[in-house]
């Protein structure tokens, strides 16, 4: 009998040091649940992903700069800039009991104060005044600068297409909303310009930087001499009655009604230089001399050409040539 026990003591003990004959296989941890195929959030494609597949794709998409652009300048901006934030976390779980196909919405919050500010950046920076073409004298002929269009940025309609490119998650480039500003004054209608060449006796007659005609034309005698400078036309004035300005020379003459005896002719074009004009005279024998009160006297039927091709407000430049 104690050999007996022995023996069973013996055999326990073996079964102990053995261990289990066969070793137990752990069991693999429970799938992580996934989107349905086809399932977007914001037109972010998420179908099959897990839920933090899912918010690791929607939050790089929000996150990735809205781009700008106008003309050949792009830039880009985080959409940080507005404080926006998007509810991924609830929009992935919407999307975790989704229906195939089925499109989810991106909560998404911002600034509009920010966005205003931005669009209002963009105006300070890009918005600019149209610049008209200036007239020079280049040479003894009209020079016209080249004129710039000016550009205005419709900061509403940029307020907009930035709020809905943060609300739809959407990164394309967003064109500079802006209208284009003409200047007003340009080479192509400056009008009419007169340079007259007082050394030359010679008027010269410019449509914008064309040269259009030349004329003789009488100018004032050395006690009376025709100003330089450059002036405009002031006044247009067909059959006009000359009255005798307040000089010396006038003393005692009376106006001239409008008829074949009057100095003036059959039109007056008046100047900026005071007293002074271009008009027509009855004595044609004078043109091409130093004859004149400091006027410009030119042939009756070339004046009243030159009358209908100039304006109230045409340059005259009278230079020393």
């Amino acid at each position: 009998m104690p050999l007996r026990r022995s023996t069973l003591a013996l055999l326990f003990l073996a079964a102990v040091l053995a261990g289990p004959t066969h070793a137990q296989t752990p069991l693999p941890p429970p799938e992580e649940p996934r989107i349905a195929e086809d399932v977007t959030i914001a037109r972010i494609p998420v179908g099959g992903m897990t839920g933090s597949e899912a918010e690791a794709a929607v939050q790089a998409a929000f996150n990735a700069e809205l781009p700008f652009r106008h003309k050949a300048r792009v830039w880009s901006v985080k959409p940080s800039k507005f404080r926006a934030v998007a509810d991924v976390d609830r929009s992935v779980a919407v999307a975790l009991t989704a229906q195939p196909g089925q499109l989810v919405r991106l909560s998404v919050t911002y600034s509009l104060p920010r966005v205003k500010a931005y669009t209002e950046y963009l105006d300070r920076v890009l918005s600019r005044r149209p610049v008209d073409s200036r007239l020079l004298l280049r040479g003894l002929r009209p020079y016209l600068t080249k004129p710039r269009k000016g550009l205005e940025v419709l900061e509403y309609r940029m307020r907009v297409a930035i709020e809905r490119a943060l609300v739809r998650t959407e990164r394309k480039i967003l064109p500079l909303a802006a209208n284009v500003l003409q200047p007003g004054v340009t080479r192509v209608n400056y009008g009419p310009i007169v340079v007259i060449r007082r050394g030359s006796r010679q008027l010269y007659l410019y449509r914008n930087m064309t040269f259009i005609r030349r004329f003789s034309v009488a100018v004032g005698m050395s006690a009376y001499p025709t100003p330089i400078g450059r002036f405009r036309v002031v006044s247009r004035e067909r059959h006009p009655t000359w009255d005798p300005p307040n000089s010396p020379w006038a003393a005692g003459l009376g106006p001239v009604p409008p008829g074949p005896s009057n100095p003036l002719g059959t039109r007056w074009i008046g100047t900026s230089a005071p007293g002074i004009g271009i008009h027509g005279t009855p004595q044609p024998w004078t043109v091409g001399t130093a004859a004149s009160h400091g006027c410009i006297r030119m042939y009756m039927r070339e004046v009243e050409w030159l009358f209908e091709r100039v304006n109230v407000g045409s340059p005259v430049f009278i230079v020393r040539a």
